[in-house]
């Protein structure tokens, strides 16, 4: 299942001289039993409310905390809806559960794309690195010996590789130093394995940015790996709930440019 590929098809009517209500925007979540974890995707909703009134956003777990996806979506009735997966590239819960749970409900609904990548990612990044501590600005021998390991959860699945390399350029571009992806599971190479590879390349000032839309096991044990400063996860950044508005409305242009 490719990103906003369509799950449910109807012709929706709507009174004549009235526009018709937009789809709902549905929040799609892993789920953690960090409890931060839900606190803090519930900020990014109200972000993402609040730079669109009036648009109705919703909130749908994988696992792990309620509301799981498939009891948002019931709760939606005839309501069409787009799902914005909360998640940083292509793998497993975007090829599969989530489409699964889609199909399996009576919804309308189209699967937009995960977030990463996209430079308003590797903005959020480098806003969390300067939080964490990471300088402003940089002298050229500070520029030589500094670092940084972009550390993900980590996928046995190609694609999501793939798209974390990708951000991993674009948030080196933003730095002008190297960023080298590391993993907390099911790839390599681990964070403290990162960072003894950027050492013997002379790279001795390593900062660990933390990959994660929300705090969770993962992204603690990322944190307590890393030798310098640790930025926190992503979150509520404003960046994040530009960019879930973005992804909602590419999934409607799509749609439309389709149904053309």
């Amino acid at each position: 299942m490719t990103a906003s590929t369509p799950l449910r098809t109807s012709r929706l009517g709507s009174p004549p001289g009235r526009r018709p209500a937009p789809p709902a925007l549905v929040l799609v979540a892993h789920g953690s039993r960090d409890p931060r974890a839900l606190t803090t995707v519930r900020a990014l909703m109200d972000r993402v409310r609040a730079l669109r009134p009036g648009l109705p956003v919703h909130l749908g777990h994988i696992e792990l905390n309620a509301p799981l996806l498939p009891d948002t979506l019931a709760a939606l009735g005839d309501t069409p809806a787009v799902l914005v997966p909360l998640l940083l590239g292509r793998g497993y819960h975007v090829k599969q559960d989530i489409p699964e749970m889609a199909a399996a409900s009576p919804v309308r609904a189209h699967l937009a794309a995960p977030l990463g990548p996209h430079p308003l990612i590797a903005e959020a990044l480098h806003a969390r690195l300067l939080e964490a501590g990471w300088p402003a600005a940089m002298d050229d021998t500070a520029r030589r010996e500094s670092a940084v390991v972009l550390a993900a959860a980590g996928s046995r699945d190609p694609d999501s590789a793939t798209d974390t390399r990708h951000t991993a350029r674009l948030l080196s571009a933003r730095l002008g130093v190297p960023v080298i992806p590391a993993y907390a599971s099911a790839a390599t190479p681990t964070v403290p394995t990162a960072v003894r590879a950027l050492a013997a390349r002379g790279r001795y000032r390593v900062a660990t940015a933390s990959y994660f839309t929300a705090p969770g096991r993962f992204a603690t044990q990322c944190a307590h790996a890393a030798p310098w400063i640790a930025s926190a996860p992503l979150g509520a950044h404003g960046a994040m709930a530009r960019l879930v508005l973005h992804r909602y409305d590419q999934s409607l242009t799509e749609r439309s440019t389709a149904a053309a």
